[in-house]
């Protein structure tokens, strides 16, 4: 806007002449009156204007428009009023006279920038809608402690640790976190440990130099630089070795990273959040981890809790998952109260993760519109009541079945092992030597897979057919 009505109608004519949709205002309150309308991204106003001037008009016009570009212009350009009007939040600032092609190039660049902010808006709100507080599922004690939580701490840039075992969602976690911090509309960036070798993961997160190792045919930025401004998420973090943890802390207590190859440090603004499905503590206690990297990262701790603490979840966590599968099949199906309660009697050594398969393998393979109990092909770990009492049936290698008192069972650890071998020999069963489908199936890491197989005493395929 501009109060001299030549200067309006000679600006808007060449706005105009260039595509733009100009509305013309002769005072800041009908250049606010306008701007209620919600629908222009940029404001070009004049400085020296009365009653109300163009500083006066920026902080109202902000006030109702907030992601509103504003160019100011003034015959009477001084540094001071340029400092004055940037500091209270206009995108540029031109003397008059300019040139046309000036003008058009400051319009082009503030526009620019008002496309970007609304692409950064609906990103964030998609995010947010996905990653948020609702996508935790469940109204459980256990949940409802831990979103609590989730929600005070997101607040602040602290440190944060998760400790869960596999398939509970810790990485949903993190991204609520992140979701609800003041880092929303910057980058979450996740990187998981397990998956990658040791000698790639140091260049992985800290970037490298050209030519500082074989294959490094150009600089590359890292993991952190990456998410400068956002939120970096170490998942898997006890995988590593102790001389990685100590490049890892002192890129934690000194805020910059030195990439591969390279002597100069860069400064970097991460908020970090590490995860891990292991007793951290004890792997402190064994000298596995590094004592003074546990205390760097575990500023504050949340715990998500298995699936099996909370089976009352279990109906949410299943409506939703069939939900999410409905929508990608032309056949939706939906949940008998017998389904729902035979999958509530089942212990899920898999957690949140096995439940998700398990409902939509059902909505895949099903032929009738509601799903029923047979749909549903639990494994070990069914949890049945005998007295009141919690009991546990689960199966031998020859299909026979052991049905055992709770207080003479099976303990946990006991059962969630076996659960483990079974799942991964029925696995390697369907797919032989192929141990990356077998891992992108049971939904861990190829590195996951094999130390788990090492330590279940199960051998590949490929080296019991050389026998």
């Amino acid at each position: 806007m501009d109060d001299q009505r030549n200067m309006r109608a000679t600006t808007a004519l060449l706005l105009r002449a260039e595509g733009y949709t100009v509305f013309e205002a002769a005072t800041g309150e009908e250049a606010l009156a306008q701007l209620g309308s919600g629908s222009i991204d940029l404001l070009l106003t004049d400085l020296k204007m009365e009653p109300m001037d163009g500083l006066t008009l920026l902080r109202r016009a902000l006030e109702v428009a907030p992601r509103l570009q504003v160019i100011m212009m003034t015959a009477f350009g001084s540094i001071e009023s340029a400092v004055e009007a940037m500091r209270l939040g206009a995108y540029d600032y031109v003397t008059k006279p300019f040139k046309e092609s000036e003008l058009r190039y400051r319009v082009e660049r503030a526009l620019e920038r008002a496309r970007l902010q609304r692409d950064v808006d609906n990103l964030t709100t998609d995010f947010n809608q996905r990653h948020g507080l609702s996508a935790l599922v469940g109204r459980s004690a256990a949940m409802r402690e831990l979103t609590t939580r989730l929600f005070r701490v997101a607040q602040s840039d602290a440190t944060v640790l998760i400790h869960g075992e596999s398939g509970t969602g810790k990485e949903l976690v993190a991204r609520a976190l992140h979701a609800h911090s003041r880092r929303k509309a910057r980058s979450f960036v996740p990187v998981n440990c397990a998956a990658i070798s040791e000698s790639l993961l140091e260049s992985e997160l800290f970037g490298h130099a050209k030519g500082a190792f074989t294959g490094a045919v150009k600089s590359r930025r890292g993991l952190f630089e990456e998410a400068d401004g956002g939120t970096l998420f170490i998942d898997e973090v006890t995988e590593t070795s102790p001389t990685f943890q100590s490049k890892l802390l002192r890129a934690l207590q000194e805020g910059e990273v030195r990439r591969v190859g390279e002597s100069t440090a860069l400064r970097v603004d991460v908020r970090i959040v590490a995860a891990t499905n292991r007793d951290i503590e004890l792997e402190v206690r064994d000298k596995r981890f590094r004592q003074d990297l546990y205390y760097r990262l575990n500023v504050v701790a949340l715990r998500v809790p298995p699936l099996r603490e909370r089976l009352e979840d279990v109906p949410a966590l299943a409506e939703h998952f069939l939900e999410r599968a409905n929508a990608r099949s032309p056949n939706p199906k939906s949940l008998s109260s017998a389904a729902v309660s035979h999958l509530m009697s089942y212990g899920f050594p898999g957690n949140v993760r096995e439940l998700e398969n398990l409902v939509e393998q059902a909505a895949a393979l099903a032929e009738a519109h509601e799903l029923l109990p047979e749909d549903f092909p639990l494994r070990q770990g069914r949890m049945t009541p005998a007295h009141g009492t919690p009991s546990v049936a689960f199966l031998d290698g020859q299909g026979g079945g052991l049905g055992r008192s709770a207080q003479s069972g099976p303990t946990l650890a006991q059962v969630v092992e076996e659960a483990e071998r079974h799942a991964i020999t029925q696995a390697l069963e369907r797919h032989g030597v192929d141990l990356a489908r077998v891992a992108d199936e049971l939904g861990v890491s190829s590195t996951t897979l094999w130390r788990k197989m090492k330590r279940l005493n199960l051998r590949p395929p490929s080296e019991l057919a050389r026998e």
